[in-house]
């Protein structure tokens, strides 16, 4: 029988699926299941976004589209760019992709040949260990433990920057830590990165307008513009706009990445679909009063979830301020036991948590820190306080 490629022996089911999938299965099995699992902000999109998509499907024209992405799409991305400070983009400079995991990847296909290497700090979003794995790059990490706030120091970027990455890929805020780079803190690692022009920059900032307690949002360009040449940044509708189903990514930067992600659609997915591009360019060009709304209320519920992480003995949480993840270091459980189950690790602990308790969270080693654990708590509001009380008490029984 043939054999399948080597990059699918690489290639791994998501860990955070197949906790949100295990949940599912016991959820329909009849358990009493609260998942703080997926990383779905749980609204839906502004009407006027659903009355665009159904204009779209009433005058559907049935053609191929954009490969790059439609005139206005790509429009409404560099409006929704300028509002944050990222100004003098053109279409040239942008493309689109389904989803922006789809858009990292074909980067990753346009930036990395086998045995390039990329560098990225941890925790990281599982999915760059995944795609750095099927594209056969080498991968640099950065430890970031919950001592230093899940955060990159300016001497680590330097190190290992000096080992000459092809790419360096960041993430802010955070996912799955939800922790959020300070002004000064992006001047500092700017201040490194100017000194290595040979080496690419993604900014993958999807949660970008999702911070809490009046944080700005800050890219590298901001604060270092002569690095405009080597980055590349990263957005989607799906956390703001609540429309992770519609899977709609962004990237804006220099020309011949923007060209190079353009030829990659070209040879697989060829165009986002018509009625989704109408109802992406609604959401980017129109009222933002839903985003907003949900922002203050994702605040709300950082709040909630902290309180309850500060009061257990021997859990350390840094405090995020943007996303709708806290990432607490559980690794004060270690070598206990409950109920006469033994917790050696965060695979232990996330297993008899949902067994015992039916709660779902995904453990930190699918993101590179194996003495944590995400919560993502964007499940709807009723839900919280039970599912945090659980949390709590399965702590409280450990022996």
């Amino acid at each position: 029988m043939p054999q399948l490629a080597r990059r699918i022996g690489r290639a791994k089911p998501s860990a955070i699926m197949q906790v949100a999938e295990k949940a599912k299965r016991l959820k329909a099995e009849g358990r009493d299941i609260i998942s703080f699992s997926i990383g779905v902000p749980n609204f839906l999109p502004a009407e006027h976004v659903y009355a665009a998509a159904r204009e779209a499907l009433a005058k559907d024209s049935g053609q191929y589209g954009s490969n790059r992405g439609s005139d206005a799409l790509l429009d409404a991305f560099i409006a929704h760019m300028a509002k944050i400070g990222l100004t003098g983009y053109a279409r040239v400079n942008c493309a689109t992709g389904i989803g922006a995991k789809h858009v990292i990847y074909n980067l990753a296909e346009a930036l990395l040949d086998e045995g390039d290497t990329i560098a990225f700090p941890v925790p990281y979003w599982t999915s760059y260990m995944d795609i750095a794995e099927i594209v056969n790059a080498k991968v640099e990490l950065l430890p970031c433990p919950a001592s230093q706030d899940y955060k990159m120091t300016p001497a680590q970027l330097d190190a290992a920057l000096a080992k000459k990455p092809k790419v360096f890929l960041f993430n802010n805020p955070s996912n799955p830590t939800g922790m959020v780079y300070t002004r000064d803190e992006i001047v500092a690692l700017a201040d490194v990165l100017v000194k290595y022009p040979d080496t690419w920059i993604i900014t993958d900032d999807i949660y970008n307008r999702m911070l809490f307690d009046g944080l700005e949002y800050v890219n590298f360009v901001h604060v270092r513009p002569e690095l405009r040449d080597r980055t590349i940044f990263i957005d989607s509708l799906s956390k703001t706009y609540g429309m992770p189903g519609w899977r709609v990514g962004f990237m804006a930067g220099p020309e011949s990445v923007a060209q190079a992600v353009t030829t990659m659609n070209s040879n697989h997915i060829t165009n986002i679909p018509e009625i989704v591009t109408a109802a992406a360019i609604a959401a980017l060009s129109g009222p933002q009063d839903v985003p907003v709304q949900k922002n203050l209320e994702f605040q709300a519920k950082r709040d909630q979830v902290m309180a309850v992480m500060d009061a257990i003995p021997g859990v350390v949480c840094p405090r995020p301020q943007g996303a709708f993840y806290v990432f607490p270091d559980i690794s004060c459980a270690f070598g206990k036991s409950h109920d006469g189950t033994k917790i050696e690790n965060d695979v232990d602990f996330c297993n008899a948590l949902l067994e015992a308790k039916g709660v779902a969270c995904v453990p930190g080693s699918a993101f590179g820190e194996p003495r944590a654990l995400r919560i993502s708590y964007t499940c709807p509001t009723p839900q919280l306080a039970p599912g945090l009380a659980r949390i709590q008490e399965f702590f409280a029984e450990l022996a």
